[in-house]
């Protein structure tokens, strides 16, 4: 053996008086997912990938993006035994050209129509932040079942990372789901110890504060400022006579746009303080042991969300409005715009559009989009600025490309829904882990992120 003489730094060489330890080789052996088969391996992710899914065949990973996933699973996702699934990203609805603007529901209905969706799910898009939630009956159902001791489920983004810093905080939102899910009679219901939710995690400044100060407020602090000022100095212009009633014109009109900017992004901020004022709107049990429920209807779905939230007594838990249309009724689709025109009217987001029966195929057996979203237009003045609702600013909007976002959507979907079936025949890890990897890495994909 070899050893360092120490204060001279000489390197010696000293005989070993004996083998005191047999090396292991490999050198860990309770790596993620020998519980249940060989551990992850690097290769299984690493450089181009192709996955296999059941609803689309093949799906290309690109190298580039597979790195880029690798870099966040590596050092900021969660275990990856309790990383089941990922949610996919979604498309918004073909771009309106109804005056005033940019997306509307009818759009929407015409889409789901022309691709053989008789009925659609109308459902609120809450304003907050995605994220997945993995309720255990108890910490022995997460040990036996996932191989993690000591956990009883997770709560995480959309992109894998624990949703909270606190590792208390996540408990207790579990403890609540979990006292949910039984006092609803859930886990005797659907025949199982363990519930993976897709839900949203409300209010938006919960997690994105950071944007909200730099991005947002920094936008409607600047325009308050400024806007004022150039309108007083205007109006002293005037009363000297200067002809300038046009340019002050043009001034009023931007100081309203960014006063509804500023009031726009502020309905989705309230204070929380620990868990108070914060509230989870779960709208999918993705899966239950042994089975899958992606394909379950969404009525059905969302009928058993009502029962956990009116068994939750502490508040946490939000119900999802939502309205059915029939997309060959005019009656029923008008009904349809009305609810989204109050829906937002009123400060909402907008709403998500999604086919009744959750998987749809069109009359040439393509998958449909398993949802679109349709969002106000006051919102989307936070998407993409003060002015963006002046007719020469819509209608370069209008030439907006969603080719890209749309395949992006149908992918990650395909993925996701391969990721839960695995999950539910009980495959290895490495093969569920590999269908939540390809997603995170299409992720990477450069898209027009306001879409």
């Amino acid at each position: 053996m070899t050893a360092l003489r120490w204060p001279e730094r000489e390197l010696v060489d000293v005989p070993a008086e004996r083998v005191w330890y047999e090396p292991v080789k490999p050198l860990v052996t309770e790596a993620p997912g020998g519980h249940e088969g060989r551990p992850l391996d690097l290769a299984d992710v690493h450089g181009r990938r192709v996955v296999e899914t059941r609803l689309m065949g093949k799906v290309a990973v690109r190298e580039e993006n597979a790195a880029a996933a690798l870099e966040v699973m590596s050092r900021f996702a969660v275990d990856p035994r309790l990383l089941a699934h990922l949610p996919p990203t979604m498309a918004p609805t073909a771009t309106s050209r109804v005056e005033g603007y940019l997306e509307h529901p009818a759009e929407a209905f015409a889409q789901y129509a022309k691709d053989g969706v008789a009925k659609v799910v109308c459902e609120e898009k809450h304003m907050g932040s995605r994220a997945v939630a993995l309720v255990c009956r108890d910490a022995e159902v997460a040990r036996e079942r996932f191989g993690v001791p000591g956990a009883t489920g997770v709560l995480h983004t959309r992109t894998g990372r624990p949703f909270f810093d606190d590792a208390a905080v996540t408990e207790e939102i579990l403890q609540r789901l979990r006292s949910a899910v039984s006092a609803a009679g859930l886990w005797e219901e659907l025949g199982t110890d363990w519930l993976l939710l897709d839900a949203e995690l409300l209010p938006w400044s919960l997690k994105a504060s950071g944007l909200l100060r730099s991005q947002y407020a920094a936008v409607g602090a600047s325009s308050g400022a400024a806007l004022p000022a150039a309108l007083r100095a205007l109006e002293a212009a005037s009363g000297r006579g200067v002809e300038v009633a046009g340019l002050a014109e043009r001034q009023r009109e931007r100081a309203a746009d960014a006063a509804a900017f500023t009031e726009a992004y502020r309905r989705y901020c309230w204070t929380t303080d620990g868990l108070d004022g914060v509230r989870l709107a779960p709208f999918q049990i993705l899966a239950v042991q042994g089975r899958s429920l992606a394909a379950v209807p969404h009525d059905e779905q969302l009928a058993r969300l009502d029962r956990l939230v009116e068994h939750d007594p502490t508040g946490l838990l939000r119900a999802t409005a939502r309205l059915v249309v029939d997309t060959g009724d005019e009656a029923s689709v008008r009904a349809g715009v009305d609810w989204w025109l109050e829906l937002t009217g009123a400060g909402g987001e907008g709403m998500v559009v999604k086919p009744l029966q959750a998987l749809a195929r069109d009359g040439k057996g393509r998958l449909v989009q398993p949802g679109v979203k349709v969002r106000g237009r006051e919102y989307l003045r936070i998407i993409y600025g003060p002015e963006y609702t002046r007719p020469d600013n819509l209608q370069r909007l209008r030439q907006r490309f969603l080719g890209h976002k749309r395949s992006l959507a149908l992918r990650e979907y395909a993925l996701g829904l391969e990721a839960l079936a695995r999950l539910a025949d009980g495959e290895p890890l490495w093969r569920v882990h590999e269908a939540v990897f390809a997603v995170l890495a299409l992720e990477s994909e450069p898209v027009d992120p306001r879409l």
